[in-house]
C-alpha cells in the first residue's frame, strides 16, 4: 500500500529518490543540464497512423503535466504536442506516449527505424491501452514493438521497481481501470524503456472542456492513485539519461520532488 505521510516530506523524498537513483544505476554526467525549458517533462503523444485520440483522452497529457507541476517542483510543458513515429522530431526529447484502443496497423519501415533509434538513445515510451478489457491495442503494440526491439521481449516489473517509488510509495499501477497488479516493460540494461499498461491511465486523467473529469472512475481514491502513478512515471522520465549521439544534444532529466499534494 502507498504511504502519504506528511512528516518531513523533503527528507523522505530525498531519501527515496537517492535510493531510486542507486537502484536504477543512473549516472549523472558532469556536464548534465539543470531543469530548463528543454528539461521539462513533455508527455508527447505518438502518432503512428491517421486515427487521432478521442477528444477526452487528448486532454489527459495536459492534465498530467499540470498535476506534476502542482504536486512536485518539477517543470512540465502544459500544452503537449503530437509527434509522428516517422518524424525526426521524435528524437529531440526523451519521452513519448503511445495510446489507443483496437487493432494496431503494422509500423512502416521508417517508423521502425526511428523508434529503434529513439530507444537506442535512451528514450522512454509509455504504451497505454484505452480498452484493457479487450487488450487488443496492447497486444498489437507489443507485436509491433517486438519488431523494433526483437532482442528485448516485455518482462513483468517487480513491485520493488523504482517506477513505484520515484515520488509516491506505490505497490502497483492504477488507471481508470484497476487492471492487473503489475506492469510490463521492455527493459534494456537496468532501465525500463517501454512500459506497457492495461489500465487506461489517460482515461483517469482526461478532463472535460469545463475542467472536470471527463470519464468515470469507480471511486475517488482510485483516481488519486492513478494520478500518483502518473506522477511517478513522469519523475522516472525526468531521472533518465537521454543521450543523442548525433549532434549537440545530451538529455538528463533531474528530479526535484519536494512536497505532498
Amino acid at each position: 500500500m502507498e504511504s502519504n505521510s506528511k512528516a518531513n516530506p523533503i527528507g523522505r523524498r530525498q531519501v527515496v529518490l537517492a535510493a531510486a537513483v542507486a537502484t536504477a544505476g543512473w549516472v549523472m554526467p558532469r556536464n548534465a543540464r539543470a531543469f530548463g525549458q528543454e528539461g521539462a517533462f513533455h508527455p508527447r503523444m505518438l502518432r503512428t497512423g491517421s486515427a487521432p485520440w478521442d477528444a477526452a483522452r487528448a486532454s489527459a497529457p495536459s492534465r498530467w503535466a499540470a498535476e506534476l507541476v502542482r504536486r512536485t517542483s518539477a517543470p512540465a510543458r502544459r500544452v503537449p504536442r503530437t509527434v509522428a513515429a516517422d518524424d525526426g522530431e521524435l528524437l529531440e526529447e526523451p519521452f513519448v506516449l503511445w495510446g489507443g484502443a483496437g487493432p494496431v496497423p503494422p509500423l512502416s519501415g521508417g517508423q521502425i527505424k526511428l523508434l529503434r533509434q529513439f530507444l537506442q538513445l535512451g528514450g522512454v515510451m509509455l504504451v497505454d491501452d484505452f480498452d484493457p478489457a479487450s487488450g487488443e491495442f496492447k497486444r498489437g503494440a507489443e507485436r509491433e514493438l517486438g519488431r523494433v526491439a526483437p532482442e528485448s521481449p516485455p518482462a513483468r516489473l517487480d513491485p520493488s521497481h523504482v517506477i513505484f517509488k520515484t515520488f509516491y510509495m506505490l505497490d502497483r499501477p492504477v488507471g481508470r481501470f484497476a487492471g492487473p497488479p503489475h506492469a510490463e516493460a521492455i527493459v534494456r540494461g537496468r532501465n525500463a524503456q517501454v512500459i506497457f499498461l492495461s489500465h487506461d491511465l489517460m482515461g483517469a486523467l482526461a478532463t472535460s472542456v469545463q475542467g472536470g473529469w471527463a470519464l468515470d472512475v469507480p471511486n475517488t481514491m482510485q483516481r488519486e492513485r492513478a494520478i500518483r502513478f502518473a506522477v511517478n512515471l513522469a519523475m522516472y522520465v525526468l531521472c533518465s539519461d537521454y543521450k543523442d549521439d548525433l549532434v549537440h544534444a545530451q538529455w538528463l532529466m533531474r528530479h526535484r520532488g519536494r512536497r505532498e499534494p
